[in-house]
């Protein structure tokens, strides 16, 4: 018995200390998070975006990831559309602790399933678009409520947008393709406020929910990734997948 009691509360004082290290390392990076807002680095490179330019050319917060995939462009970017973020339950725990931190309403069942209706949905609207190659969404919003409502605005309006207090927000999904058979999935998603009281609002937040806020968009690739690879090999014949997995194919062509 003294040898289980002793094993428990040196369990107990370990799990203690691991959740102690766990809040100082988060408290660190919050505070990290702080003191760079607003100092987002140009994209270079094959990470330029002339079309998210066009949008917004400045901003103060730019996060880019992204993925090599085994698949066409094309097929990469459907598997980018339909991916369902709802079917993550890391996801699913990243919106719950939000709605959890700030006290928002539960989130309601029946959204639509795929990303892009799923943002259609929430009030994202298309800015641009090449199809089968890129997306760009946008809208005005204020992160930082509760119940946060995510406004579009016609592509002509969105760049000029200055209305007080509120931030613009402009991501995309595309895809570049490297050859016939590969290609790199890439999200950025590009941020701007309208006032000094916006940007200190969302300074707070995007420093407190920007962990969460960029695990979503490595979950979301890794899942694409997966499906738009699986679709890959559904949609290659198999007298073709054979020349390709034996290097034969440029020889038959």
């Amino acid at each position: 018995m003294t040898t289980q009691t002793q094993l428990l509360r040196s369990a107990g004082r370990g799990l203690t200390y691991g959740i102690g290290a766990a809040a100082g390392v988060y408290a660190a990076y919050v505070a990290g998070t702080w003191l760079r807002y607003g100092r987002a680095q140009p994209a270079t490179g094959d990470d330029q975006d002339p079309r998210l330019d066009r949008f917004m050319p400045a901003c103060e917060i730019a996060e880019r990831h992204h993925v090599h995939v085994a698949a066409p462009a094309a097929i990469t970017l459907a598997a980018a559309c339909d991916v369902d973020l709802q079917q993550s339950a890391i996801i699913r725990a990243i919106f719950k602790g939000r709605e959890l931190i700030l006290g928002s309403d539960p989130d309601q069942p029946g959204h639509p399933r795929g990303l892009v209706p799923f943002a259609k949905g929430l009030g994202w609207g298309v800015l641009d678009e090449i199809p089968g190659r890129e997306i760009v969404f946008g809208a005005v919003t204020r992160p930082w409520e509760a119940n946060v409502v995510f406004r579009a605005l016609p592509p002509h309006a969105f760049a000029a947008f200055n209305e007080p207090d509120y931030v613009k927000i402009a991501w995309t999904l595309r895809a570049d393709p490297i050859d016939a058979r590969e290609s790199i999935a890439r999200t950025e998603t590009r941020v701007t406020t309208t006032d000094p009281g916006a940007r200190e609002k969302f300074r707070r937040y995007w420093a407190v929910f920007s962990p969460g806020i960029v695990l979503i968009r490595r979950v979301m690739l890794k899942r694409v990734k997966a499906e738009a690879e699986r679709r890959a090999v559904a949609d290659t014949p198999a007298d073709r997948f054979d020349l390709v997995s034996t290097g034969d194919l440029d020889s038959q062509c």
